[in-house]
């Protein structure tokens, strides 16, 4: 077309292996390079878009222009998100579906949450003052798979909690690996899956009894847009998309640990429990650590942005960690500093941490609420209700691998109550 220009292109065949490489900076360092929100590329043979920063983010958000199914790699369908999740639904498949996950994110249900999270936290510090050092990041997995299951409702027996645990976490963190580990994380999801599976069916044969306020007894009963009943396979899928997301919490809740041993100076201030300030100081957590790195999307019919063509099946991917470092949207982006929030303008498009968008209409992740109330509960206990020491160790941590976890996995040692 006359009217559009060259889109910045990488040179080369393939660039997966760069992208595995470089990580979270992948789609960053090429913005910065090409001096462009937007550049092409060639990933997992075949051409692919890159974008970021907040006006890229309202474009990958327009439903009109993308469209999510088929769009994740099936070495992801196959460990991270499972086959026919919300994750690959678009127009009103999508919204239905999303309403099905909503339903569970009411104040009761979410005061619920934090009930079950303030006693499993009461739990795991009557444990930990028993060992000599507790290793944060593990244990705080095993905590989120108990504060998961039961309030997703499903039934867990007390021996099987290591072997859940290590399955759900699996699944996030070998998404983005190759060889056996990859392998690990789909054998686990299948475990999963089939076990999830088969308590559906025992909750439809009347065999198995959860409550009704729970994710596991709205979905299992969930109809479609053409009134039948999920399939028993979808809907594990999606009660493990709501196990799953939790346990992965894990990793904020150590990057909090490591803000608070790093910045003393905010830690004093989280002492007093403002409110107000805690609220920034999560936020400020979810922004400045790595979590998800991209996310994305196809395009669904041919349209101009910014000059550049953008062609019907092109896959694209949204830069979340750039966007949430981009020097347009944030003063002095590698800088922690709650502080930031506080004049924040509340776009869903510029702070993306878990996707951007619209909770109800759009594709910003349902498990956002979540995350952050069972932060606010990790948090308080940190600074409130235990003491405990930091002994020498790596808390760097890598922005190569996904998910970024520190190295130490954060240990700490001497818990006692205040």
């Amino acid at each position: 077309m006359s009217n559009t220009n060259r889109m910045p292109h990488e040179e080369g065949i393939d660039h997966t292996l760069n992208l595995l490489r470089e990580g979270y900076l992948y789609i960053f360092n090429r913005r910065k390079s090409f001096n462009s929100d937007v550049f092409e590329t060639h990933l997992l043979g075949q051409k692919a878009i890159c974008i970021g920063g907040k006006e890229a983010a309202e474009l990958f958000y327009d439903t009109d222009k993308f469209k999510r199914k088929d769009a994740a790699p099936n070495r992801v369908v196959q460990t991270l998100f499972g086959k026919n999740g919300i994750q690959a639904l678009d127009g009103q498949a999508h919204k239905h579906r999303k309403e099905m996950f909503m339903s569970i994110m009411s104040p009761e249900g979410l005061k619920k949450l934090i009930n079950i999270t303030k006693k499993q936290w009461e739990v795991a510090v009557d444990k930990w003052k028993q060992m000599d050092v507790v290793i944060l990041y593990d244990e705080v997995k095993e905590m989120m798979c108990k504060v998961a299951y039961q309030w997703a409702g499903v039934p867990v027996k007390e021996d099987e909690v290591r072997r859940l645990t290590k399955d759900l976490g699996a699944m996030f963190e070998s998404a983005a690996t190759v060889g056996p580990i990859h392998w690990l994380g789909r054998n686990a999801r299948n475990r999963v899956e089939k076990w999830i599976g088969e308590v559906i069916d025992k909750v439809r044969n009347g065999n198995v009894n959860v409550p009704e306020d729970t994710a596991l007894h709205h979905f299992s009963w969930h109809r479609d847009m053409e009134g039948n009943l999920l399939d028993t396979e979808t809907v594990a899928v999606e009660v493990i998309n709501i196990l799953r997301p939790i346990v992965a919490i894990a990793i904020f809740i150590n990057f909090i640990a490591v803000a608070l041993h790093h910045y003393p100076e905010v830690r004093k201030k989280l002492e007093t429990y403002d409110e107000k300030y805690v609220q920034m100081f999560i936020q400020e957590v979810r922004r400045f650590y790595p979590f998800f790195p991209f996310v994305i999307a196809i395009v669904k019919k041919d349209f101009i942005w910014k000059g550049y063509q953008f062609k019907e099946g092109t896959l694209t991917l949204l830069d979340l960690y750039g966007t949430n470092h981009d020097h347009k949207i944030w003063e002095n982006p590698d800088m922690f500093n709650p502080d930031r929030f506080d004049k924040w303008e509340r776009s869903p498009f510029s702070f993306i941490p878990q996707g951007g968008g619209d909770y109800f209409l759009g594709h910003r992740c349902a498990g956002e609420w979540i995350t952050m109330e069972v932060m606010k509960v990790s948090l308080d206990y940190l600074i409130n209700r235990i003491e405990y020491e930091v002994p020498d160790q790596d808390l760097s941590f890598s922005m190569v691998n996904m998910p970024s976890i520190p190295h130490s996995k954060v240990v700490i040692k001497k818990i006692r109550r205040m």
